[in-house]
């Protein structure tokens, strides 16, 4: 439900109705609640909706990026070995770098284009070495990639196509759901995205094995939850032993029931919660089309517009606290743009990475950049009425 206060902004509102809440108390009485029949079925489901051939629920975005990274690095059938280059764009969340590093892939980090905040695919191209094989795409809040030029770079390159999708679900590229690009893309259902099953995550994979893999790496490893009949490990038809009988070198990342069961319900809102935060973008793309001292975002394909991003320019570069500080004042939620250039973390000092001597645009999203929350329910008054106050912080 929105806010009482018209002007109030927060960075992220529930979507749940009383529907959500009987959910949870079915699967109460169920019993069962680690993942079961609801999980499964919100899996066949999502996999439909976005137009891939399977899904795997996981228990956060973050998990879902680790699962798509251990899939791809333990296919026999896929060129990504560690020591291996991955380009990754500047600006992201830490769990879009983690795992490549987890798993001994060595991080060449890409700036990004200033106006999309995606990797800028012509630095994306100068940074590709004999060693690269692989592209960890990030749509960032929302907005996708140009996929023609992507595709056309990876295919050139013969690199490996993995999407971090978990900040745009809903978005589109030429009519396809941006996430089903690559050979794997990953989604986030955490309380601030665009649908909430409380954590949650989900990878999406058009290939058999891929999919087996992460069925395995879900659940420890083991063949328990493959088909008989399956491409990673023979089964002998003994429950007793095959139940216990571990391939891979997995984990414990399940969902619960009750996101499944959270998940369906939804799904089957997404349409409209997409809609609505599509009008608000045109409300936000008003508002401050001629506000002074900021740039935009500039949305490719049809963006699902996770927040609404700003980059302070001319007079208002250097005053970002200012503004975030008068924006609190006024009851409107501001973040960082994710993590900003994530080269400047400390944690860096751990990845093996190529770092540009210059990231510029990464660098002015870290120091200038800032977002605003956006919802499924409109907020164009609160947006022109922040519009309004940023202009009056350059007169």
């Amino acid at each position: 439900m929105p806010p009482s206060d018209d002007f109030s902004l927060p960075l992220a509102t529930s979507t749940w109705d009383d529907r959500e809440r009987a959910a949870l108390i079915d699967v109460i009485d169920s019993d069962r609640f680690t993942m079961g029949p609801r999980v499964a079925e919100f899996e066949r489901a999502f996999a439909e909706f976005v137009g891939s051939g399977h899904a795997v629920m996981v228990n956060s975005g973050s998990s879902a990026n680790l699962l798509a990274v251990a899939a791809a690095i333990l296919n026999p059938e896929i060129r990504l070995a560690p020591g291996d280059e991955v380009l990754v764009p500047a600006v992201s969340w830490a769990t879009t770098y983690s795992p490549l590093h987890q798993y001994g892939l060595r991080l060449v980090f890409v700036d990004v284009d200033p106006e999309t905040l995606n990797m800028d695919l012509d630095k994306a191209r100068e940074a590709i070495t004999p060693r690269t094989r692989a592209v960890f795409a990030v749509n960032l809040l929302g907005n996708p990639q140009d996929f023609d030029a992507l595709g056309a770079l990876t295919a050139e390159h013969d690199l490996l196509l993995l999407e971090d999708n978990c900040e745009a679900l809903g978005a589109t590229f030429a009519g396809r759901q941006a996430g089903t690009f690559g050979l794997l893309g990953t989604y986030s259902s955490f309380f601030s995205h665009h649908i909430s099953t409380m954590e949650g995550g989900l990878v999406v994979t058009d290939d058999e094995r891929t999919y087996q893999t992460l069925l395995s790496l879900r659940a420890h490893g083991w063949i328990r939850d493959l088909p008989a009949d399956n491409l990673l490990h023979r089964k002998s038809g003994d429950p007793f032993e095959d139940s216990f009988r571990f391939v891979l070198p997995g984990y414990n990342v399940r969902p619960l029931e009750m996101s499944g069961a959270l998940g369906l319900l939804q799904l089957e809102k997404l349409p409209s919660i997409v809609a609505g935060r599509r009008r608000n973008a045109e409300a936000f793309q008003r508002a401050f089309a001629s506000v002074p001292g900021v740039r935009i975002q500039r949305e490719v394909g049809e963006s699902s517009w996770f927040g609404f991003a700003l980059t302070l320019t001319d007079g208002l570069e250097g005053r970002r606290g200012e503004v975030v500080r008068a924006l609190a004042d006024a009851g409107v939620d501001a973040r960082p743009i994710v993590a900003g250039n994530f080269t400047r973390n400390p944690v860096i000092d751990y990845f093996d990475a190529t770092v540009p001597a210059e990231l510029p645009h990464a660098d002015d999203v870290h120091d200038n950049g800032l977002f605003i929350g956006n919802h499924h329910y409109d907020v164009s008054e609160a947006l022109n009425r922040v519009a309004a106050l940023i202009r009056g912080l350059t007169a």
